[in-house]
């Protein structure tokens, strides 16, 4: 007689499900119902317009992927990384597809690219799921990542300081180092959280067998003067700009403006250094690249479902005044670490939604540019992730149900974030 398991559900069900739930009930309280009817049907609407908008930049990034993966550039930057990538996912061969889509969607994060790092988490996400013997359940390998995605890992908060510098901040970069702190915090217990929640049994044993030996670009070598001056040409360029916008400005380089150009320049001459790469080592870039964004457009649209569950929940929770709720609950404990009562939304909702965090954050800077307060938001954004957006949009590329120690993990990188950036700002503000 066989025996029926009833599969466990993953925590993300229960946690959305009591959003939804509470916010219903908090409505109910507040008399704000008409207005969480209303967020159902704008949360969805978002979630879909984000969605779509993604398709864009997924089948870019992910052609370009595509060209670095030809050109072998991937691995070769796996590889001087293996030593500290083997130990953290020892699952995961080290020659894998897998790994050197989570070392550049990392490399992504650093640089504050978040755009870009998307795509490749998802394609790392992708990899992995390959590696995957029980499908729709995460591997520990999974669970690290995410946890490790959802600690930020930012190294250079672009947006953020571009925000300060456009508010007036009379030092908008000296979020920097306290925002560096604060995710080195952060990422190191997503690290220690996660390899003391996963299960004392290993992932279901993974082949031993060799990952696929790495393809040879196509072999239509260019000249040597192509190559020569194709180099040329792009230094030429770069530097002719960058020589021609300090020129153009007479008046003395601000942090505002530095920051501004280099917000600027620094997608494109990434993308066209990558393309460049690419092309010195024989690959047939327009091919590649288009190859690349059929994935991109496919993965793109796979997330809408779960995006708009995600969105709804958070777009009830805030309408319903719930969120304002649970400040005023948790405002006598946080007052003990010395967060202020208004860099409370700013915790809550930053694991919970990225556009409502960054619009929180931007309305305080504004206001207080140089005050401590919109030092410890912008330090907040700057250091932490969304937590489930990043879990719906990864996990939900791959069909991940079963999410196991992926949300309490990355929940207590968020929790050691925000107070790590509380703490951090009281000592150098």
């Amino acid at each position: 007689m066989g025996v029926n398991i009833k599969e466990k559900p993953s925590p993300i069900n229960t946690i959305w499900l009591m959003m939804v739930l509470i916010s219903v009930v908090a409505a109910s309280y507040t008399g704000k119902m008409s207005g969480l009817t209303a967020s159902v049907f704008e949360s969805a609407k978002s979630a879909v317009t984000l969605a779509i908008g993604l398709v864009g930049a997924m089948a870019l990034w992910l052609g370009i992927m595509k060209v670095l993966e030809e050109a072998g550039a991937l691995k070769l930057i796996a590889k001087a990384v293996r030593p500290v990538m083997t130990r953290l996912f020892p699952d995961v061969p080290h020659d894998h597809p897998a790994m050197s889509a989570m070392v550049m969607n990392i490399a992504a994060n650093m640089l504050g690219l978040g755009n870009a790092a998307t795509p490749m988490g998802i394609k790392a996400m992708t990899e992995l799921d390959k590696l995957n013997r029980e499908k729709g359940t995460a591997t520990n390998a999974m669970c690290l990542f995410l946890a490790i995605n959802t600690s930020s890992v930012t190294l250079l908060p672009l947006g953020v300081i571009t925000v300060r510098a456009s508010a007036g901040a009379s030092e908008p970069a000296s979020i920097l180092i306290p925002s560096i702190l604060a995710t080195i915090l952060s990422t190191s217990s997503a690290i220690i959280a996660s390899k003391l929640l996963q299960s004392k049994n290993s992932d279901a044993a993974i082949s031993e067998e060799k990952a696929e030996e790495e393809k040879t670009p196509a072999n239509y070598e260019k000249p040597e003067i192509f190559k020569i001056v194709a180099v040329s040409l792009f230094i030429a360029l770069v530097a002719g700009g960058i020589y021609f916008s300090a020129s153009a400005n007479t008046e003395p380089v601000s942090w505002r403006s530095f920051m501004q150009q280099l917000s600027d320049w620094l997608i494109p001459v990434i993308m066209v250094a990558f393309l460049l790469f690419g092309y010195l080592k024989g690959v047939k870039l327009y091919e590649t690249v288009t190859e690349g964004a059929k994935e991109g457009f496919n993965v793109a649209v796979k997330i809408i479902p779960f995006m708009v569950a995600i969105f709804v929940a958070v777009g009830m929770f805030r309408s319903s005044g719930a969120l304002d709720i649970m400040v005023n609950i948790f405002n006598p404990l946080t007052s003990l670490i010395g967060m202020p009562a208004q860099a409370l939304p700013m915790a809550f909702i930053r694991p919970l939604s990225g556009s409502g965090a960054f619009g929180i954050m931007s309305e305080i800077v504004s206001k207080e540019p140089d005050s401590f307060l919109s030092y410890l938001v912008s330090t907040m954004q700057g250091s932490t992730e969304t937590t489930f957006y990043v879990l719906a949009v990864y996990f939900g590329a791959v069909g991940i149900k079963n999410a196991r120690h992926a949300v309490p993990a990355a929940l207590i990188a968020d929790g050691t974030g925000i107070i790590g950036s509380v703490i951090i700002c009281r000592i150098l503000f």
